[in-house]
């Protein structure tokens, strides 16, 4: 688990969002600030679903056609095969 709450993007989401706190407390609410957080919600969805699918592929469950780990399940699974052996 420690695999995936550690990756990139979960790490970037989480220094994006660090960032836009800061600049929420200094600064008044405009349509940029919205567009701003936004936007940060859309990238920690996108890395949250990126670890979801990664976990199913490993597990050999079907992933969607559009998933970034499409075509390496097999990869995935030979890897989760060989930590638990």
């Amino acid at each position: 688990m420690r695999k995936y709450v550690l990756g990139t993007g979960i790490i970037s989401a989480f220094t994006g969002g660090v960032t836009l706190l800061r600049s929420a407390r200094e600064g008044e609410f405009t349509w940029r600030t919205a567009l701003a957080w936004l936007s940060w919600g859309i990238s920690l969805a996108l890395a949250i679903g990126s670890i979801v699918d990664t976990r199913r592929a490993s597990r050999g469950k079907p992933i969607p056609d559009d998933s970034p780990v499409r075509g390496k399940e097999k990869k995935l699974m030979r890897q989760r095969v060989r930590r638990e052996a």
